[in-house]
């Protein structure tokens, strides 16, 4: 009884853990997130649920870590968002020494609550990338880069005015591509702390007044230890499935699952892995910023590669469809931001192999057509029979033996019993043969 009481406590303590990250004197404790690499659905899934995570565990703070070259507008905004409507305070900080918050990671530091930098970082470039067929490039640029630029520039000072930081520098760092250095930026007023690790960074925030959701509070930080939240299952998932270059390998083991499931029916292993990989891939590429006319391209291109199996085309087919997947394949992510292009290097290694699994099935249905019939009615001519009975000597019609089943038969010369025929047609349920030795004497 005292083994079961034990178990079920030790149950109940993992179901419902204490309150983590607690100071010595109770205060609520610290959260810590970090982000490095490129601001993507992944990344963004990521901070969002580790936000409502320090909410739901009614922690005073959350610090982000952060290093990051940019990433995409719409993971940028949803992680914006989440902070903008976070109760929570989030301090953004921009480490370690060599890391950077450039172009998107930019708009998320004016976000936060409280910005902060370690000695050796950076901050700044951050002029949207034009994206869309109508790229230009030059002194003048598109009136979709324009607005591009005048949207990002209206959204980057609407956050400085908000948290009360620098906001000619942002309409700069927008319009001009700017970037400062840790300590330039503190001079600037663009951040609000110089901090080389985590205990000096919140030595530097306990007693600091600020406003969460219009809710006053005060920091009480000293000596703390954060609470890291790791990325669950779903958020590395979530984060291997919406790399571009995986959601192309996705898409295409998914169509090429699924058509040799067609080709083979029953065959289930096929099917069942197409058909997966297929989901997977368009629930990533409804993430991404896809070229809807890069898409129709890679899918055009693998149907005609699959339908030159089945057409005669002569190799046409295929070549088409091996020129539309690459040329789709090369547009299909709609946008420069680093990180999220597909390497040529892939895009024409997939090629490549797609043409050798073109050439190895066209090869193989060739060679299967060259063979002789081996069964059903056509694989009766040219086989050979005995002639079983006839009605009466020196008739041309009797009864042959051909594979176990008896065959009513006609020759132009004379059949006798036991001779050697060869069959050379075939008329409805009569064989057409011809002697090849003359009949035995008895």
């Amino acid at each position: 009884m005292r083994f079961l009481a034990l178990a079920a406590a030790l149950c109940l303590l993992a179901l419902f853990p204490p309150p983590a990250g607690r100071g010595a004197a109770g205060a609520p404790g610290v959260g810590l997130l970090r982000v490095d690499g490129v601001i993507g659905p992944a990344n963004a899934d990521y901070v969002v649920h580790g936000i409502a995570r320090s909410a739901r565990l009614g922690q005073q703070l959350v610090i982000l870590k952060m290093d990051t070259p940019g990433g995409l507008d719409t993971a940028m905004r949803e992680v914006i968002k989440a902070i903008l409507t976070s109760p929570v305070p989030v301090v953004t900080w921009v480490a370690p020494g060599g890391a950077r918050a450039a172009s998107a990671g930019t708009y998320i530091l004016y976000a936060s609550h409280i910005a902060a930098m370690a000695s050796g970082t950076n901050v700044g470039a951050a002029t949207p990338v034009e994206v869309g067929i109508g790229k230009q490039s030059g002194a003048d640029p598109s009136p979709m880069a324009r607005k591009q630029v005048n949207d990002a520039a209206a959204y980057l000072r609407g956050l400085a005015q908000m948290r009360g930081r620098n906001a000619d520098w942002a309409e700069r760092a927008v319009r001009e591509a700017v970037s400062l250095t840790a300590e330039e930026a503190l001079k600037q007023k663009v951040i609000d702390i110089v901090a080389p690790d985590i205990p000096s960074l919140l030595a530097q925030l306990d007693g600091r007044p600020l406003t969460a959701l219009g809710q006053a509070r005060q920091l009480h930080t000293k000596g703390m230890a954060p609470d890291e939240y790791a990325p669950d299952w779903r958020t590395r998932l979530l984060a291997a499935i919406t790399h571009p270059s995986v959601a192309l390998i996705l898409m295409m083991i998914g169509l090429y699952g699924l058509v040799f499931e067609f080709m083979n029916p029953g065959f289930v292993a096929p099917g069942v892995i197409g058909a997966i990989c297929l989901l997977l891939a368009l629930y990533a590429l409804q993430l991404l910023p896809v070229n809807y006319a890069g898409l129709g391209l890679v899918l055009l291109g693998l149907m005609l590669m699959m339908a030159e199996a089945f057409l005669p085309s002569f190799g046409i087919l295929g070549l088409g469809g091996i020129i539309a997947f690459v040329a789709g394949a090369l547009m299909l992510i709609d946008t420069e931001v680093p990180g999220y292009g597909i390497p040529p290097a892939l895009i024409g290694t997939l090629g490549v192999a797609s043409a050798l699994l073109l050439f190895g099935t066209a090869r193989l249905a060739l060679t299967a057509r060259r063979r002789p019939v081996v069964s059903g009615a056509a694989a009766l001519i040219g086989a050979t029979a005995r002639v079983e009975s006839v009605a009466r000597t020196g008739d041309r019609e009797g009864w042959i033996r051909v594979d176990g089943e008896l065959w009513q038969a006609a020759s132009g010369q004379p059949l006798s019993p036991s001779q050697a025929v060869k069959i050379v047609g075939r008329k409805g349920l009569t064989l057409d043969v011809v002697p090849i030795d003359t009949p035995k004497e008895d």
